[in-house]
């Protein structure tokens, strides 16, 4: 028989036990033994599964998991605390990230000891997270955090930054109007005859995320880069999210899908929803689009956020190697795109976001696969690649956010600093990444989440 290869790997870990459980034991074992089986069926499953977790073993009082990001699993380890809030049991969880080893069969290593460690130190109901949990989320998920100091943990030499999660407190939770698995979608039809995919969520002011050709109502929030902002925005605002033609919910078999009609499209959106002014936050392609809205709608636009964008797409810059990337593109979408084939993960990978690890790039095949087929991706791609609105950024009046990545090899970095120069008054924000769609943990996707909320409430 063949022996399972030891892998060792950075992991956000996710530790939690049944406090007094020996005790609970033995003053009704029966009930205490239903409360747990009810708890972990009804609760901890479920929600571990809605954040990408995985559950590594069940102990006879605890459970340890195993996230994707460390943004996940605190958001997961609010989530359980609130949902079990009903159970006659009370749990405590630690967070921590660190290095881990997989023998096939279980996790060790000192990322999963300090996980065991805070799960010690945090109160019943209660988190403790490590000071490298605190660095990534603590301007992402807008929870209360005390500073408990450096704490000596047992079996491990050096002493550990813990912070606490803080109960009780209004804004402590996750905004639930992002609660992808419980979003309302909608539709509704384009003059062509198309029909649109859309969800409405939270309250305020409405912002618009301008759908481009990546995008899947469902599967939105697997993305670090959709999700952050998501959860940053619907605090405070209705957001409103699209998949445009020929992608996503909406409908596939589209006659046309140009520039133009994705105009329109967003044109349909604003006056289905009876909106009489609107912020547009634009990423990628989609910062075209809502740039041609704003020029031509000056009345209708608050703020107008664009992201990783350009205002000439790759056979519109005059440029014989220009025009040989776009045709490569072009071929390589329609014989790779949505296959788990390795060389052609790798080569997506490289153009989108050359920083990925393998199950980030799986996640991103998954997402082509389901957000549109082939045919439909190479001709939005040629679409896209013949985009030019360098003559309409001078009529753009609204307030303007411009952030791109110094390092994008998707959207050069350039175009979007010559598209910030052509709109009068417009911010530029350089963001240290290399990134087309920012990965979690990215300092860059923490500043540019900031940008943005801060800019939307100006």
């Amino acid at each position: 028989m063949g022996q399972h290869q030891v892998q060792r790997r950075l992991a956000a870990i996710l530790a939690a036990d049944v406090v007094g459980y020996t005790r609970l034991m033995e003053q009704d074992t029966e009930g205490t033994v239903a409360a747990w089986q009810a708890a972990r069926e009804d609760v901890i499953k479920p929600t571990v599964e809605r954040r990408d977790g995985k559950i590594v073993k069940l102990t006879g009082d605890g459970f340890l998991v195993e996230f994707p990001t460390v943004h996940d699993a605190l958001a997961c380890g609010i989530a359980l605390q609130d949902g079990l809030t009903s159970s006659s049991l009370n749990f405590r969880i630690g967070v921590n990230m660190g290095d881990i080893v997989d023998d096939g069969e279980d996790i060790h290593g000192e990322g999963v000891n300090i996980a065991a460690r805070l799960e010690g130190l945090a109160e019943p109901g209660g988190i403790c997270i490590s000071g490298d949990v605190f660095t990534q989320v603590r301007n992402r998920i807008d929870a209360v955090y005390e500073d408990l100091g450096e704490q000596e943990v047992k079996n491990v030499s050096a002493p550990v930054r813990v912070y606490k999660i803080v109960t009780g407190a209004a804004d402590s939770m996750p905004a639930p109007s992002v609660d992808i698995a419980n979003q309302e979608i909608r539709f509704c039809a384009t003059p062509d005859g198309v029909q649109i995919a859309y969800s409405v969520r939270g309250r305020g002011p409405a912002v618009i995320i301008v759908g481009n050709w990546l995008t899947h109502l469902e599967l939105d929030m697997k993305s670090a880069l959709r999700r952050t902002l998501i959860e940053r925005l619907a605090r405070d605002h209705q957001v409103i999210r699209y998949d445009a033609r020929g992608n996503g919910l909406s409908d596939w078999e589209v006659e046309d899908i140009s520039f133009e009609a994705s105009v329109g499209d967003l044109e349909t959106m604003i006056n289905e929803l009876g909106l009489d002014r609107v912020d547009l936050v634009g990423q990628s392609q989609g910062a075209a689009i809502s740039a041609a809205y704003a020029a031509r709608h000056p009345d209708k636009v608050t703020h107008l956020v664009l992201y990783a964008g350009y205002a000439r797409g790759h056979r519109a810059r005059n440029s014989e190697s220009e025009i040989a990337e776009s045709d490569a593109l072009v071929t390589l979408i329609r014989e790779g795109w949505g296959k788990d084939l390795d060389t052609y993960v790798r080569m997506f990978g490289a153009f989108f976001m050359p920083d990925a690890n393998a199950k980030q790039l799986s996640g991103f095949t998954e997402l082509q696969r389901k957000a549109t087929p082939p045919e439909n991706a190479a001709r939005i791609q040629l679409a896209l690649d013949s985009i030019d609105i360098t003559g309409e950024l001078s009529n753009i009046t609204a307030p303007t956010l411009v952030l791109h990545c110094r390092e994008d090899a998707r959207a050069p970095f350039d175009e979007g600093r010559k598209l910030a120069a052509g709109i009068a008054g417009a911010r530029f924000v350089p963001l240290d990444s290399r990134n087309h769609s920012m990965l979690d943990g990215e300092p860059a996707l923490s500043r540019y989440v900031d940008e943005v909320g801060e800019f939307l409430k100006s």
